[in-house]
């Protein structure tokens, strides 16, 4: 493997993958379309095509999801920089501005999701339809959503972890990444004569997990017991998850006066209140079960 990277380029040199010229934009004339932002909206629109499919194979009306689109869309939008700027408040109350300049980054996957759900809530009770249901029905195109969109931070050159030599391990010049990012350890296992930081690819790590747990639930899907029980597993199995992978980013927002990432706090609070209310759920539609039958 080379000990000098282009600027643009990408490795995993265990892998023995060498990528060139990996671009950060795509160039219409003289306009530059970021590819992160071709993918998430990718993945908001290939979320909804899949929930409204996922819909109509259950017996739904497919446009009720997408008649949601844009409240969702807005939703995601809003909660996850509403979210990041909570957690990165110190640095934005002297740049009040820089809340809406969304081209400089700061969303966070969580402040998303539940405004989504209080969308949700609201939209479904407007319609008159089992909320729980819906939330359901969208799990599979979120979690979809949620693998094309991590790419988008594969391209940005962001979002990583801390150093590894693991077999995944990935390169990336500094030239293209934040300053900030580069902890001590990642620059401690800096080589002379080199000009790339070597971490864990998280991105792909939260992919795969987010695949594995779409895969569960579809196995899962005729065994549930009440609407909802899908989305709760799907909350508990992610928080799971991005609690592991939190551990080692290096891109983190932390809780006030602590060095403890708020992703993880959260992602472990979800895991064991959703676990405990799918045990709960489940109990109780057994023991209906158990009396109808009596």
């Amino acid at each position: 493997m080379e000990q000098m990277m282009g600027d643009m380029d990408i490795a995993f040199p265990h892998l023995g993958l060498y990528l060139q010229n990996v671009p950060k934009t795509i160039m219409v004339g003289n306009f530059g379309i970021a590819i992160y932002g071709i993918l998430v909206a990718s993945a908001m629109l290939i979320g909804i095509s899949i929930s409204a499919h996922v819909g109509k194979k259950t017996g739904q009306d497919p446009d009720l999801y997408w008649d949601s689109f844009v409240w969702i869309v807005i939703s995601a939008i809003a909660g996850a920089r509403i979210y990041y700027v909570i957690f990165m408040w110190e640095f934005y109350k002297d740049n009040l501005l820089q809340i809406f300049n969304l081209r400089a980054g700061g969303l966070a996957i969580y402040g998303g999701i539940f405004l989504c759900v209080v969308t949700i809530f609201i939209y479904c009770r407007k319609k008159k339809v089992s909320a729980p249901l819906y939330l359901d029905t969208i799990v599979f195109g979120l979690l979809i959503g949620q693998v094309i969109g991590r790419w988008g931070n594969f391209f940005n050159r962001e979002v990583f972890g801390e150093y590894t030599d693991s077999l995944l391990a990935m390169r990336l010049p500094v030239a293209m990444v934040r300053a900030s990012d580069i902890s001590e350890s990642i620059a401690a296992h800096m080589t002379e004569g080199t000009n790339y930081i070597q971490v864990h690819p998280t991105f792909l790590y939260e992919g795969l997990w987010n695949l594995m747990i779409c895969l569960l639930l579809l196995l899962y899907m005729r065994k549930k017991k009440f609407d909802g029980e899908l989305f709760l597993i799907y909350l508990a199995a992610y928080g799971i998850g991005r609690a592991a992978i939190e551990y080692i980013l290096t891109d983190q927002l932390y809780l006030p006066g602590t060095k403890i990432p708020v992703s993880m706090v959260v992602g472990l609070v979800l895991a064991v209140c959703s676990t405990a209310v799918v045990i709960i759920g489940r109990m109780r539609k057994k023991e209906i079960k158990e009396i109808k039958t009596v």
